[in-house]
């Protein structure tokens, strides 16, 4: 089996669905993510970032990326470039660390191999953002609906 090709230090990496061969003094990550509770699957509208290097090919599932060996930031990115999952992961050579990113209903969290916690930031989910946004519009429509009528009860 031939080595993937090693992208030189500002382009993308590849993610593979099978395991690759490694080049002396790399290492492997194992990242696995899924759907989320989102109608359209957060993998398919999120990038995953290594050390700041948009990862070409990855989708819903486990995928083997190729890295140098040493300690990365793993992150998943909105369409906009903001952090949803953020963490770090030290990556020894010729060795493989599983990551997995789960984008829940109520907040984002990244797991390693043996199911710690690893998250060091994990946004909000878009639907407890949309919870919330929705009931302190709620609260301040419905306060400024009760002003009138309870002055038209005080006036009576």
């Amino acid at each position: 089996m031939a080595y993937p090709s090693i992208p030189p230090p500002g382009m993308a990496l590849a993610a593979y669905p099978h395991p690759v061969q490694l080049p002396p003094g790399w290492g492997a990550l194992i990242v696995s993510a899924n759907r989320g509770p989102y109608l359209v699957p957060a993998p398919t509208t999120c990038k995953l970032k290594i050390d700041g290097r948009e990862v070409s090919g990855m989708a819903e599932g486990t995928f083997h990326i190729a890295v140098p060996a040493g300690e990365h930031e793993v992150k998943y990115t909105d369409l906009f470039g903001i952090p949803m999952i953020t963490t770090r992961v030290v990556v020894h050579p010729g060795t493989a660390q599983q990551v997995s990113f789960r984008f829940g209903g109520w907040r984002n969290r990244v797991h390693d191999g043996q199911g710690a916690d690893i998250t060091r930031f994990g946004m909000w989910s878009n639907y407890s953002i949309l919870l919330i946004t929705l009931a302190v519009v709620g609260a301040c429509c419905g306060g400024l609906v009760l002003i009138p009528m309870l002055a038209g009860a005080n006036g009576s």
